[in-house]
């Protein structure tokens, strides 16, 4: 039995086994967290026992992270001819046309082709890129919600795709609500497939815990790996708090 807990900003993969003690690993390269503990012992014990190891945790993390090239900040876009840009996680070269029509954005082979009015700026020209990534999104989750609503057997009232600064992603289980990273945009599809399972999921278990992981396990085997690939380029930052 696998579940979650939580440390500040620090996540713990806490699995039961047959074992007689609890037992703290960190692993490389990013510092994973997991403990392993025997079935009879809390989760309130196995919460102390994390705690009063939090200084040990963050020592070996910190080490282990400095030993991983940390991935090249991307510089702050200009959106400007053959500035690299990323569709479906493929690169695309930007190529800006400027005439008296309305803007607009589409794929044309290696080339991602913004077209603007003249004299447009940098921050309108990011502005019509990004709400042609949100269209992308909006169009490819309804496919995926009808894939995997029933399969789930959970039915959403609504998704939302928005810029965030920190997340790829959100679920309002009350509302029954999820929430999605413009930024996803960018990423592979199946990365956006997983996020969406992962807020559908929310839906049955709002919180990380043991049903939460179980619920993950059975219906996408393979979660872990696409989590671990977007932690590995999280949420990109260069043009937040601009």
């Amino acid at each position: 039995m696998e579940s979650q807990i939580t440390l500040g900003d620090i996540t713990v993969d806490v699995v039961r086994k047959n074992v007689k003690n609890i037992n703290l690993t960190v692993h490389p390269p990013l510092g994973r967290v997991r403990i392993s503990a025997p079935r009879r012992v809390s989760m309130k014990t196995i919460r102390a026992f994390a705690h009063s190891k939090l200084d040990w945790i963050q020592k070996h993390q910190d080490r282990m992270r400095q030993q991983v090239p940390a991935p090249p900040r991307e510089p702050r876009r200009r959106y400007v001819d053959e500035e690299s840009h990323h569709v479906w996680g493929k690169p695309y070269l930007l190529s800006v046309w400027e005439c008296d029509e309305p803007p607009s954005v589409r794929l044309n082979h290696r080339y991602l082709e913004l077209q603007v009015r003249p004299r447009t700026n940098r921050d309108k020209r990011q502005a019509i890129v990004e709400k042609w990534y949100r269209e992308q999104i909006r169009a490819a989750v309804p496919p995926l919600l009808a894939r995997w609503e029933p399969r789930l057997g959970v039915r959403s009232k609504g998704f939302y795709v928005q810029q965030m600064k920190t997340r790829w992603g959100s679920c309002n289980p009350d509302a029954r609500t999820i929430r999605l990273n413009t930024e996803l945009a960018t990423k592979p599809p199946e990365r956006l497939e997983y996020i969406v399972v992962h807020e559908l999921v929310h839906l049955l278990e709002p919180t990380h815990n043991a049903r939460f992981v179980r619920l993950m396990d059975r219906h996408m085997p393979d979660w872990k790996f696409h989590r671990d690939a977007l932690n590995l380029r999280p949420v990109r930052g260069e043009d937040w708090g601009d």
